[in-house]
């Protein structure tokens, strides 16, 4: 009996390094990124926050607006003036009269027919007439600059999530001032992060692309697979020890962030 377990035994320790090549360290899930939706610095009174603590947001979606009556009234008052288009169409008519007008006298004017003076006011009048043309011109090119300044200043009181996420908690509501203040957290949460601490001595073996195995704490266990996107190069002298992460698909949002895992590398 005791040959045989110190026959197992010795298996253990000679078969087993060998025929194993999987190494397994604790890891933690975190999101992607957390990141802090405010007002961009314009202060105002909240409208509207049109989500809530556990919604998910999509990338451009509205998440809050500002009272916005005066910048909304800015901007349509310029979009109007960016669209007229009277004041040029009167100089172009105007243009093309004194054209004709000089066409016309032209022949006359080359005959001694036409005295100087009314030659000189004909192209004096279409020369009036082209910098009048140019002037309406740069007018309506002005018009229209002023109104990407109010369109702009306009959709600045409306807070747009910069992320696909989920909102983790909302600080402020309607009718509450803002200035610089956070409305909301959000955490993007596809993909996530998985960050694992590993001894020193597993340095070489670790490379970036390598795939790895992630089985989340229970109760949500199951198997995924992840990639190394990130070696630390700084090593803790402290611990003997430097950071991984990896990088864990999750499109269908199933798994929440901040569950403790195991990783399990495959190593040659």
């Amino acid at each position: 009996m005791r040959f045989k377990i110190l026959i197992t035994l010795i298996l253990s320790i000679f078969v087993l390094p060998f025929s194993s090549n999987a190494l397994e360290f604790d890891g933690v899930i975190e999101p992607r990124r957390i990141i802090n939706i405010g007002g961009a610095g314009v202060p105002g009174i909240l409208e509207t926050v049109r989500v809530d603590r556990g919604d998910f947001v999509r990338q451009g979606q509205v998440i809050a607006t500002l009272q916005a009556g005066v910048e909304r009234a800015t901007m349509e008052m310029a979009r109007y003036r960016a669209e007229m288009e009277a004041g040029i169409k009167a100089k172009e008519a105007n243009l093309n009269f004194y054209i004709r007008k000089k066409i016309m006298n032209e022949e006359l004017y080359k005959k001694q027919v036409l005295p100087f003076s009314q030659w000189d006011e004909i192209e004096t009048n279409k020369i009036i007439a082209e910098w009048q043309l140019k002037d309406a011109i740069e007018n309506k090119k002005l018009a229209e600059l002023e109104y990407k300044r109010a369109l702009e200043a306009y959709q600045r009181m409306i807070i747009k999530s910069p992320i696909n996420g989920v909102v983790v908690e909302r600080f402020l509501s309607p009718g509450e001032y803002i200035e610089n203040q956070a409305i909301v957290k959000l955490a993007q949460i596809d993909p996530l992060n998985v960050e694992v601490i590993i001894p020193v001595s597993y340095l070489l073996q670790i490379k970036l692309g390598m795939k790895a195995k992630v089985i989340p704490e229970a109760p949500i266990g199951g198997q995924y697979v992840a990639e190394v996107k990130v070696i630390d190069r700084v090593i803790d002298a402290a611990s003997g020890t430097f950071g991984v992460r990896l990088e864990l698909p999750n499109p269908n949002y199933k798994l929440p962030a901040g569950l403790k895992c195991k990783v399990i590398f495959s190593v040659k």
